[in-house]
């Protein structure tokens, strides 16, 4: 008996030194985006999230806001490969992927790596691409692998995925489907800066970009052992069934005509734990749930014509849904 308990106390102690290396490696990476980045500490976090949850992000927002120099950061920051694709209407899957080429001079057919085998992709203005090329990013977001003329590759790992979009521009562009959102564990908003944030940028950009002297804090290894570390957070039971009965309530909510899904529920469960560690504690609160939420179900979701023409967003209903819900109150 004995021995079980200094076993499980064992287990404990190791859990919190992770949980403790995860917090201090979200802090080293947010202090030094936050040397590029002004003012986003909150955005920042939520981009940490993902990463640490091995989900990827839809940044939406107008132009200018600092969407690529975000991503920019967070891939010089960890050392890793970085990649950009300029999404265009005449972009094609292949330009994606790669493509497998006849090599005369020895005979034999080669394969030419596409920009999707990084480790950080910037998916830049995704919607002004085609469905086509959009899909071509589907088993790679899914499943962390790449096939191409029945030939499947590994990804590099870590490996995320930034997309980007421009919410009031609609000429030329084609809506991200349903099956694309859904592969988005978040979606955010970088926002206007105030005015001693847009102050602080004209000074700290004023004759050179801080990026181009941002230095690597963290490593590509460091991260996926936060990653894994995250199995050591403790979700208990009535916080998991916490998590089904806010997805469970969007699916009958009068004014969604299409709910949240078995996925939606893994990213509210994964981002909370993922927050929980990002904030030192090795356990995850009912407050993680709600604020991941807001985040996770939103895009997910598919308004009723009768509540859009009444002016309600995804946002909204998802504020409500976790109004309707009862907290759980942990001991």
């Amino acid at each position: 008996m004995q021995e079980g308990r200094t076993a499980a106390m064992s287990r404990t102690v190791i859990e919190d030194a992770g949980v403790e290396a995860v917090a201090a490696l979200a802090r080293r990476l947010q202090e030094n985006i936050g040397r590029v980045i002004v003012g986003k500490d909150a955005v920042v976090e939520l981009v940490l999230v993902a990463l640490l949850a091995e989900g990827h992000i839809l940044l939406e927002d107008v132009p200018g806001l600092g969407k690529t120099v975000l991503a920019k950061s967070l891939a010089r920051s960890l050392g890793c490969s970085f990649k950009r694709i300029q999404f265009t209407p005449d972009l094609i899957p292949s330009d994606v992927t790669g493509i497998n080429f006849y090599n005369q001079r020895t005979g034999e057919f080669e394969f030419r790596p596409g920009p999707i085998l990084a480790q950080i992709i910037l998916a830049d203005e995704i919607n002004r691409a085609t469905p086509r090329t959009q899909s071509a990013l589907l088993e790679a977001m899914e499943e962390r692998q790449l096939t191409v003329e029945g030939v499947t590759l590994r990804l590099p790992a870590p490996f995320l995925v930034v997309a980007t979009q421009n919410p009031i521009e609609l000429e030329g562009t084609f809506p991200l489907p349903e099956a694309q959102l859904d592969r988005f564990l978040l979606r955010l908003k970088l926002g206007y800066p105030n005015e001693r944030e847009e102050r602080a940028i004209l000074d700290r950009f004023e004759e050179a970009s801080p990026l181009d002297s941002l230095q690597e804090v963290a490593t590509a290894e460091e991260l996926l052992a936060a990653t894994r570390a995250l199995h050591g957070v403790r979700v208990e039971p009535v916080v998991r069934d916490y998590v089904v009965r806010v997805v469970q309530a969007t699916r009958s909510h009068a004014g969604l005509e299409l709910g949240g899904s078995p996925r939606a529920s893994l990213g509210v469960f994964r981002s909370a734990r993922a927050l929980a560690a990002v904030r030192g504690r090795s356990y995850v609160v009912p407050d993680d749930v709600k604020e991941m939420a807001l985040a996770v179900l939103p895009h997910r979701l598919i308004v009723s014509p009768a509540a859009r023409l009444r002016g309600r967003d995804t946002g909204t209903i998802v504020a409500e849904v976790l109004e309707s819900v009862s907290v759980p109150v942990l001991e």
